[in-house]
């Protein structure tokens, strides 16, 4: 085996370590919470040695960051899959809901966010990593929402920075009181959605 072979042998297995680490992590932390888990418990029900996680990871917080970003990715994946249906812009819109209606609020998807977002008070490494992801997600809404008002030939009342904001404020609180009560109806996101992209009164 080349020296190369065995770089690449040792990049994957590590990629793997990671991905396995951060699912088992995940779990962990939307079981129990970021508070009750530690390191030392992902590290043994992982199956690795709590330096595997070190070599990873700096410590929990950033193990955490990670289990986030998975999470968020598979959120951002259900929006784009709505947005990018053959359909017009309504079509696209009822999707959106249809889809927020599953993926809007789940329980221990927000006690997570709400837990690990007080870390960020004692923190200024989470603050700022938090800060950077909100941007992130609302500067990928904001160019979605560009592509999508641009092929459905509709002008935007508002730019697509502030839609993006107002969009990405009310998933957040109404998947934050959806966790709370889940009888809550999604309808009022997809009609404000609405209100923002087409200026149709609600």
């Amino acid at each position: 085996m080349s020296i190369d072979q065995v770089r690449q042998s040792r990049a994957q297995r590590q990629a793997q370590t990671r991905e396995k680490l951060i699912e088992v992590a995940r779990e962990m932390f939307l079981d129990d919470g970021y508070a009750a888990s530690s390191l030392d418990k992902v590290a043994v029900a992982a199956g690795f040695s709590k330096g595997a996680v070190y070599s990873n990871f700096s410590g929990k917080e950033e193990l955490c960051m990670a289990v986030l970003d998975s999470i968020h990715d598979e959120q951002i994946e259900g929006v784009i899959e709505a947005f990018t249906a053959d359909t017009d812009l309504d079509g696209r819109i009822d999707a959106f809901t249809a889809w927020a209606r599953e993926g809007l609020g789940q329980p221990r998807w927000t006690a997570l966010e709400v837990e690990f977002a007080a870390v960020a008070r004692q923190s200024p490494y989470v603050a700022g990593e938090l800060v950077k992801r909100h941007r992130e997600i609302s500067q990928a809404l904001a160019e979605l929402i560009r592509r999508v008002t641009k092929e459905a030939g509709v002008e935007l009342p508002m730019g697509a920075e502030r839609a993006a904001v107002a969009l990405l404020s009310l998933g957040i609180g109404l998947g934050a009181m959806r966790s709370l009560d889940p009888t809550i109806d999604v309808d009022v996101f997809g009609q404000t959605m609405r209100t923002l992209l087409r200026g149709v009164s609600l």
